[in-house]
């Protein structure tokens, strides 16, 4: 059936106007994105800081350092898929995009589950009524929550993204989410030291 002209145009102007909106909303976004950033580092700053005045820098030997080389190794590598999702999604390759998302869920996962093991066996050294047992279960258990809602995060974008509506110059959700993303791991950048390698 053919399409009037002032109905294709209407269409068209929507669009439009849609993608102006969008685009006027930009700033805001992300200033939005920064200041919560913001907010979250001094939350984790505080953690942080918690550790030196109640353990000074000293750290149990029974810390397990390889594990948080491994932990640490994974985030790493799903800082480098979460940028290569989104630069994917810049360039409209949906199929690079989708990839690397999910490949970004499967490490952001596997850290997860390695912070399981983590506690495991940290139960047998200094369980949480211990104070080191406090500090490593309270920094690691809020920062595995953050990862857990990158995750939500990217698998909501995700599905967003399989119906190409990402291919429409509007990549503010994966911009979002991978930021968000990389502070988490930037966040564990400093966790990790503080809670294996300080000693």
């Amino acid at each position: 059936m053919a399409v009037a002209p002032h109905a294709a145009s209407h269409g068209q102007g929507q669009a439009a106007s849609h993608g102006g909106h969008a685009r006027a909303r930009l700033p805001i976004n992300r200033l939005g994105l920064w200041l919560f950033i913001l907010s979250d580092a001094f939350f984790f700053g505080a953690l942080l800081s918690t550790r030196y005045y109640l353990r000074g820098v000293h750290t149990p030997s029974e810390v397990s350092q390889l594990l948080g080389f491994v932990l640490t190794t994974v985030l790493l590598l799903s800082s480098v898929t979460a940028y290569r999702a989104e630069t994917f999604a810049i360039h409209r390759d949906q199929k690079g995009f989708r990839r690397n998302t999910l490949y970004t869920i499967f490490l952001g996962l596997i850290f997860v589950v390695g912070v399981g093991v983590e506690w495991v066996l940290a139960f047998e050294h200094f369980p949480p009524s211990t104070e080191f047992g406090t500090i490593l279960f309270t920094t690691t258990g809020i920062h595995a929550f953050h990862v857990l809602t990158g995750i939500l995060g990217l698998t909501a974008v995700y599905r967003l993204g399989k119906d190409g509506r990402y291919t429409q110059g509007s990549f503010w959700p994966v911009e979002g989410v991978v930021k968000y993303w990389h502070f988490v791991d930037v966040a564990w950048m400093f966790i990790f030291p503080t809670l294996y390698l300080v000693n």
